[in-house]
């Protein structure tokens, strides 16, 4: 339990990093009563993330909502992601049923454009004090517990004293890396290069995902007529693409199934990308510390969850912390309670990742329900719920739907249909 009153503090709440989990942080936070220092290694406000899939899936939709920014987000022209996935079985398109209600959604938005936009917001919020040019060097600690941080600033080094200190600084965090805190890595069997490109019409004006076994591939429409089109191989592809990054990439996109007239459109950026990427999970707290988005959970960039998740991890922080990084309870009680909800949340949803990123072919389950979606609109639906992440692993697999996907595959089998789409309307 943290001691009342014995240190004085600059800040309940130190945050390393201003980027989407830190801005969503220090918003939530300030907004019950919390003081937050927002450190930013980075001077500039309109710095942004390049390597992303620049998509936000709709588990957090409720986030945005809660941080104001669903009317600016509007505004800015980010594009609703409704999508469709391409499978041997052919595509899956899900689509609200007649007479329901519309599927959930959240953005596809370019990072250079949401970045500032949210960090704006938290330089906005009375009780967030944004700076700039600040990056974490060390923490401080004083009874066996985090303290504060020790940062980088353009005026020298400077300490700054908080009840708590989060990492929202990424997968390499420098925070998590301070506190020593556990760390288990999976291995990435794919690697993955994207590009943008503005004028390239999509089937429907969707999202398009390609599921080859083992290979990947995306594209996504953003704002201001940008689609983002991302290629992950399996590591066996790489040297083709060393030798000729452009060449490859080109003829990989070209062979897509219905691929998108990359060659009529207009490419605005480099292709960029790296050829290792692992994931990770670290444990989310330690006495003093917590760890959220990509410092806690980095997870395989083709199922665009980053950005969701980053988001989510700041709410579920700053509904677990918020009264006790104030003073006004156990804060190692409360720093517990968001950790539970982190794994209890995300834990699953890692461990398939994790498993999937061994560039490996669909298992029996991922047949099995891939397939069905093909097939049948209650059972895409179904899917589109999870590959959102409103919906985990458990309830994904539930035996009504194994039992629901596997009706509808034998009915396929017995009817003797060798279209794939046949079965659309579900029930």
């Amino acid at each position: 339990m943290t001691r009342p009153g014995s240190t004085e503090y600059d800040y309940d709440v130190v945050i390393s990093g201003a980027s989407l989990a830190g801005s969503a942080a220090a918003i939530l936070l300030a907004r019950r009563g919390v003081r937050v220092a927002l450190l930013e290694r980075r001077s500039d406000p309109a710095a942004h993330k390049v390597l992303c899939t620049h998509s936000i899936q709709a588990c957090a939709h409720p986030v945005l909502d809660e941080l104001g920014l669903l009317p600016d987000l509007e505004e800015a022209g980010a594009v609703r992601n409704e999508g469709r996935w391409y499978t041997r079985w052919g595509w899956i398109e899900p689509r609200a049923a007649p007479e329901g209600p519309a599927l959930p959604y959240a953005y596809n938005v370019r990072r250079s454009t949401l970045d500032p936009m949210i960090r704006a917001h938290a330089a906005a919020t009375a009780g967030v004090d944004l700076l700039l040019g600040h990056q974490v060097t060390g923490l401080l600690a004083e009874g066996g517990r985090t303290s504060g941080v020790r940062a980088s600033t353009p005026q020298g080094e400077r300490e700054i004293r908080a009840r708590l200190v989060v990492g929202a600084d990424g997968k390499d965090s420098a925070v998590a890396k301070s506190a020593g805190m556990p760390e288990r890595r999976y291995a990435n069997g794919r690697f993955g290069y994207l590009a943008q490109f503005r004028d390239l019409p999509l089937h429907g004006g969707f999202g398009h995902t390609w599921f080859l076994e083992p290979d990947m591939a995306y594209a996504f429409p953003n704002e201001d007529g940008v689609t983002v089109v991302a290629v992950l191989p399996d590591k066996k592809r790489l040297p083709p693409f060393r030798e000729d990054l452009e060449g490859s990439f080109l003829a990989f996109v070209r062979a897509l199934p219905e691929a998108p007239p990359i060659d009529s459109a207009e490419r605005i950026s480099k292709i960029i990308g790296t050829v290792d990427y692992p994931l990770h999970s670290r444990k989310p707290i330690a006495p003093g510390v917590a760890l959220i988005g990509d410092a806690a959970l980095t997870s395989d960039p083709l199922w665009g969850v980053g950005c969701g998740w980053a988001l989510q991890s700041a709410q579920w922080l700053a509904e677990a912390v918020a009264p006790a990084a104030t003073g006004r309870g156990d804060l190692d009680r409360s720093l517990a309670a968001y950790a539970r909800t982190h794994r209890r949340r995300l834990a699953g949803h890692q461990f398939l990742a994790a498993d999937y990123a061994t560039a490996r072919p669909f298992n029996p389950l991922e047949r099995l329900m891939f397939s069905a979606a093909a097939r049948d609109a209650a059972v895409a639906r179904h899917m589109y719920r999870y590959a959102s992440r409103l919906i985990g692993p458990a309830r994904f697999l539930n035996p009504a739907a194994l039992a629901k996907a596997s009706g509808v595959n034998l009915r396929h089998r017995w009817a003797g249909a060798p279209d794939p789409q046949v079965s659309r309307t579900g029930s």
